[in-house]
């Protein structure tokens, strides 16, 4: 193990974060099968396998997920004495790892990008994008974007923003099946839902003045919410979208609001959340999170969403 160097480890980790040589090999620079040798140094010196190659890709043995575990401490604690320096100029610097969901990283985060680039020139983004809520210390995740009412209490949290939830479909499955006048409707439709995150699939209306929760069951499921967004646009049925993409759909007259008298909107708080470590104290973390704070209270699309 004392033969590894420090860039032995950090190449491990891209290996797993990337999931081919080829990929690294790109991002480095240098040619694949340099790649594979540092790789096959790294297990000689390990004394294991920790990769599985097949056809289909690369896959962690149990060893090579205990050393990914010991390199990502590493790299963070090579991030935080990076921090640590950067803390004494004020200047912001490094790579921040953000999670988000496809929606909130499409229409929020990206369109963003430009403006955090010119304000911190050297901090460097990788998003992490999916549905599911991420294990940020195992991930090695710095900042995760969530929509999520209960907080564990073991993370630091800060909202930065909203974000509503309607019901929409396209106006070729409105031509074809109608749309219902009632929630209690919704059971001879065709329904759009999430098999990643249930919660998702709980839709929240106000009939009479009172709070009353469906519980979807999807003829068609997803674990990707533009994917949702997608068969609905395809008039396979009726689903529940953010706000800030089914309104805009609607001003372009490619989806209908569905039960909008008795739809709760929301909205939900969005959270920059953060390990309840040392690390959210981090220049190039706070000043992520100060931007997005800003960016999602002035985006037209934020403001359009509360209207």
């Amino acid at each position: 193990m004392r033969e590894l160097q420090f860039d032995d480890m950090l190449l491990f980790t891209r290996v797993v974060d990337l999931g081919t040589l080829s990929a690294v090999a790109r991002e480095r620079d240098v040619p694949v099968s340099q790649v594979s040798r540092t790789l096959a140094r790294i297990e000689k010196a390990c004394g294991a396998r920790l990769v599985n190659r097949t056809t289909h890709g690369l896959s962690l043995t149990a060893e090579g997920e205990t050393f990914r575990d010991y390199c990502r401490q590493l790299a963070g604690t090579l991030d935080e004495l990076e921090g640590e320096f950067a803390s004494a100029s004020g200047e912001a610097r490094g790579t921040v790892r953000i999670a988000a969901s496809p929606v909130i990283a499409q229409y929020e985060l990206v369109p963003g990008l430009p403006g955090l680039a010119e304000r911190h020139p050297q901090v460097r983004i990788e998003l992490v994008v999916g549905d599911r809520l991420v294990d940020m210390a195992r991930e090695g995740i710095d900042i995760a974007i969530r929509t999520i009412q209960h907080l564990p209490e073991t993370v630091v949290a800060r909202r930065i923003g909203t974000l509503g939830r309607a019901l929409y479909a396209a106006p070729s499955y409105a031509a074809a099946r109608g749309l219902p006048a009632h929630p209690g409707e919704l059971d001879g439709h065709d329904l759009v839902t999430n098999n990643a995150v249930m919660t998702l699939n709980e839709w929240p209306f106000r009939v009479d003045g009172r709070a009353t929760t469906y519980v979807a069951q999807g003829r068609w499921r997803t674990n990707d919410t533009n994917l949702a967004a997608s068969m609905v646009l395809q008039g396979l049925g009726i689903g529940r979208l953010a706000t800030l993409v089914g309104d805009s759909l609607v001003r372009q007259k490619l989806l209908v609001p569905v039960l909008a008298k008795f739809v709760d909107t929301g909205p939900l708080p969005i959270y920059a959340v953060t390990t309840g470590t040392a690390r959210h104290r981090l220049p190039k973390i706070r000043a992520c999170i100060d931007y997005w704070a800003g960016w999602f209270e002035k985006t037209p699309a934020r403001r359009r969403s509360r209207a």
